[in-house]
């Protein structure tokens, strides 16, 4: 709002009514601009500016428009008239400059608010979307209601000589951002409680009304719109629009902080804390689809985390390596309990879990990036793939789901461990795999053959030349026994085919 400028007002003018929008609550506002437009459109006769057309009948004397809801009382619900069209005059106006001619071009209607005959107030609103709002308001409620309204009537009834009692002033209010809810605001004023009238309305709109509302100085309103955003949920975007919309409030005497204790805490706990807590029940967890459904939650929390702070982690990789650590001396413990006593279904299914902790445990760790150790720790549990031949292979092979993710992973380049533990993981845990290879293919949903395969050739032919000869030779010798049974490791085979005996065939003929 720009300008205010305050003036004289002819109470004698006419005016024709017009269709007005009613809120939920069972106040009138007034109507929003496509709905206006809409009217306008459909009766021509009620544009402001018409010189050319014919002109409409004469008009009786305007009588207050009213209508009785639950929630408002008649006395208190406002009239929405037009202002008076050129056809009210009886003589035809001359002609207008371009100025007149703009301004004729406006939308124009009336709102009148309490009791329109004792109105003693008159406020324009000039609204960007090319309506004119003229309020026939009380000068008593303005100025108890808003210090603005008080400040702009005080200096009006000062020039006017008026005595104070801004009988028949009009103050202009230009360039109204928001001339709907402005009008809504002034009706407020009129209301005994407005957190009640705010009951039905949504986040976005009391958004809006409070902004009004602090521009006018309408303390109490403001108030009633902290408190109904207190009490109401924030569904989606409108968390930032409320944070957004009270944080330079904080200064202000209005009380924002119980707002925002719902978004932050001055005896928040470390997020280090919290997040190993959260891991420590998950990894306990009983319940085998509450455990699913939480780890892919939690999984998908920390991506969407780790995306939104661009790769930067507050993840502490400890609490991550403990917890590894943890579910490796488990699973130790488990497979030498396996192999001196009789097996039981339980102790496969304490293996399958533990198994199942460590999988989600490394997807946390090749999000987070820092995947890099957990190979070599992996790596070097050659009491655990020792003890891996002792056990059912109904019962053993989850356990080689771990090492085809990290093959899956060096492949794909997720991870980036060292040449000597690249070689180590293979030496120790490739066998096993291959061991496991079919019941893998039969009893494991996620596993993707050609995805593992490929990542196994790629870390293979990540070594030096002859480790890839040792490699693929003993794999060319099991591949022949068991066919199906083994990985198609056939792209690497031929990879490391040309680099042994095309290659040096090139460079000696450049």
């Amino acid at each position: 709002m720009e300008e205010t400028r305050a003036k004289r007002v002819d109470a004698s003018a006419r005016m024709r009514a017009v269709p007005i929008a009613v809120t939920p609550e069972g106040f009138w506002c007034c109507p929003s601009p496509a709905a206006l437009h809409k009217s306008l459109k459909n009766n021509p006769h009620h544009h402001g500016g018409g010189g050319n057309h014919k002109p409409p009948p004469p008009t009786p004397p305007p009588q207050q428009h009213k209508t009785t809801t639950p929630s408002a009382p008649p006395s208190r619900a406002p009239s929405v008239l037009s202002e008076p069209v050129a056809g009210d005059a009886p003589d035809e106006p001359p002609p207008q400059p371009a100025a007149a001619e703009a301004e004729a071009e406006r939308h124009k209607i009336c709102v009148g608010f309490g009791q329109p005959e004792t109105s003693d107030v008159t406020v324009v609103l000039y609204g960007k979307e090319g309506i004119a709002v003229r309020m026939s308001v009380h000068g008593d409620v303005l100025r108890r209601s808003s210090a603005f309204f008080a400040e702009k009537l005080s200096s009006s009834s000062s020039s006017s000589g008026s005595g104070g009692h801004g009988h028949g002033s009009c103050l202009e209010i230009h360039d109204c951002d928001d001339a709907e809810i402005y009008v809504e605001t002034v009706g407020l004023m009129y209301c005994d409680e407005a957190k009640h009238k705010l009951l039905k309305q949504n986040v976005s709109r009391v958004l809006r009304i409070m902004k009004v509302a602090e521009s006018l100085g309408f303390h109490a309103c403001v108030k009633s719109c902290l408190d109904y955003l207190e009490a109401v949920p924030w569904v989606g975007e409108e968390e930032d629009n409320v944070v957004s919309s009270i944080r330079h409030l904080q200064s202000k005497a209005y009380g924002v902080s119980p707002l925002l204790k719902r978004i932050t805490s001055d005896n928040l706990k470390s997020p280090t804390d919290t997040l190993a807590l959260i891991m420590e029940m998950v990894l306990k967890s009983t319940d085998d689809r509450a455990r699913r459904e939480m780890k892919a939650l939690v999984l998908n929390l920390l991506k969407d985390s780790n995306h939104c702070t661009d790769g930067s982690s507050d993840i502490s990789s400890e609490l991550l390596y403990s917890s590894c650590q943890g579910c490796l001396d488990r699973l130790r413990l488990l497979f030498s309990e396996a192999t001196g006593q009789e097996f039981s279904v339980e102790l496969t299914r304490q293996i399958t879990l533990e198994t199942d902790n460590l999988l989600w445990l490394v997807e946390i760790l090749v999000n987070q990036r820092i995947c890099d150790d957990f190979v070599a720790l992996w790596a070097n549990q050659s009491e655990i793939a020792e003890l891996h031949g002792k056990l059912p292979v109904a019962s053993r092979h989850t356990v080689s789901c771990i090492t085809a993710r990290l093959f899956v992973g060096i492949g794909r380049g997720e991870m980036l461990p060292s040449k000597n533990t690249r070689l180590l993981l293979l030496q120790v845990w490739l066998q096993p795999l291959i061991d496991d290879y079919s019941w893998l293919q039969c009893s494991c949903r996620s596993f993707d053959r050609k995805l593992v395969e490929e990542g196994i050739g790629q870390t293979i032919l990540t070594l030096p030349l002859e480790d890839q000869r040792s490699m693929l030779l003993a794999w060319l010798g099991r591949f022949l026994k068991l066919g199906d049974n083994c990985p198609n490791l056939q792209r690497a085979f031929e990879v490391w085919w040309r680099r042994t005996f095309v290659r040096p065939y090139v460079s000696q003929a450049r």
